[in-house]
C-alpha cells in the first residue's frame, strides 16, 4: 500500500526530506514526476493519464501535507521502513487501507521512477 498522511498532520515538514522519492508535498503546492525521479518525457500515472515528466499537477491536499500516490514506494529499494512514518512526531503517515500493494509493486514503481 502506498502510504498517506492524515489530516492529524501539524505541517512540521519532518517527512518531506526523508522522502527518497520526492512524493511529499506541502499542503496547496503542485507536484511533478520528475522532482527527485530520473522519469523524463512522458509518464503514465495508475489512472491511465499520461503526463509530461515536468508538468504541473494538481495538489493531493490544501490544507496539510501530502504524499503522491505515484512516486510512493513505501521507501522499497531505499530503506527497511517507510521514512515518513519513522520521522512523524504525531504518526499521521500511515498506510492507505484503499490502496493496497505488494512489495513486487512498490519495486515496480521504484524501478519506473529511478531507471
Amino acid at each position: 500500500m502506498a502510504i498517506i498522511i492524515t489530516d492529524e498532520c501539524i505541517n512540521c515538514g519532518a517527512c518531506e526530506p526523508e522522502c527518497p522519492n520526492n512524493a511529499i508535498y506541502e499542503g496547496g503546492v503542485e507536484w511533478k514526476i520528475s522532482e527527485g525521479t530520473t522519469v523524463k518525457g512522458s509518464y503514465t500515472l495508475e489512472t491511465g493519464n499520461q503526463v509530461g515528466a515536468d508538468d504541473d499537477q494538481a495538489p493531493v491536499e490544501d490544507d496539510y501535507y501530502y504524499i503522491v500516490p505515484d512516486k510512493c514506494t513505501e521507501c522499497k529499494g531505499f530503506h527497511e521502513e517507510p521514512q515518513c512514518a519513522a520521522v512523524c512526531p504525531v504518526d499521521c503517515c500511515v498506510p492507505d487501507p484503499d490502496r493496497e500493494e505488494s512489495e513486487e509493486v512498490l519495486l515496480e514503481r521504484q524501478a519506473r521512477l529511478h531507471a
